[in-house]
C-alpha cells in the first residue's frame, strides 16, 4: 500500500519497514535468523520485491516448521506522514497476507515528539512482536 507523501523510503526491496519488522519477529521466534538472511540485499533477485510476498513465504516457513501465528502487534514510529488515517487499511492488508482475522493484528502509530532520527524526519522505525503456537510434530 502506498501512502501519499512528498518523500519516500528507499531500500533494496520495497522498504516496507512495518512488514520487515513482522518478518524479522517471525523468523526470530523460530530461530531462523532475520530478513537479511533470507532476502539479502546483495542478491538482485530480491530488488524491488514486495514485502507482502516475503511475508507469505515466511508464513510458509513457519508452517513447515510446525508453527502457526496466533497474533502480531506492531508499532510504527515517525513524525510524518501521519499514519493513523491508514492504520485500518494497513491492518487489513497484513491480516489478509497472514491469513488471520483483523482482530489478531495490532498496529499503532506514534511519534517521538521531534527526538531522534525519526523525530527529525530522517526515517521511520517499526517494532513487531509475534505470538506463535506449535501445531504439533513436523516430519523432517
Amino acid at each position: 500500500m502506498q501512502i501519499p507523501f512528498d518523500r519516500s523510503l528507499s531500500g533494496h526491496s520495497d522498504a516496507d519497514v512495518l512488514t520487515h519488522a513482522v518478518i524479522d519477529a517471525m523468523l526470530g521466534a523460530i530461530g531462523e535468523g532475520d530478513i537479511g538472511t533470507h532476502y539479502p540485499d546483495s542478491d538482485p533477485r530480491f530488488e524491488g520485491l514486495s514485502s507482502l510476498v516475503m511475508l507469505q513465504e515466511v508464513m510458509g516457513i513457519l508452517g513447515s516448521r510446525g508453527y502457526g501465528l496466533v497474533n502480531v502487534d506492531t508499532v510504527l514510529i515517525c513524525e510524518e506522514p501521519k499514519l493513523k488515517p491508514y492504520v485500518g487499511r494497513i491492518k487489513e492488508a497484513l491480516a489478509k497476507t497472514l491469513g488471520v482475522s483483523g482482530d489478531r493484528v495490532g498496529i499503532k502509530a506514534t511519534t517521538t515528539e521531534g527526538m531522534g532520527f525519526t523525530g527529525r524526519g530522517e526515517g521511520i522505525a517499526a517494532y513487531a512482536v509475534v505470538l506463535l503456537e506449535s501445531l504439533g510434530e513436523v516430519d523432517e
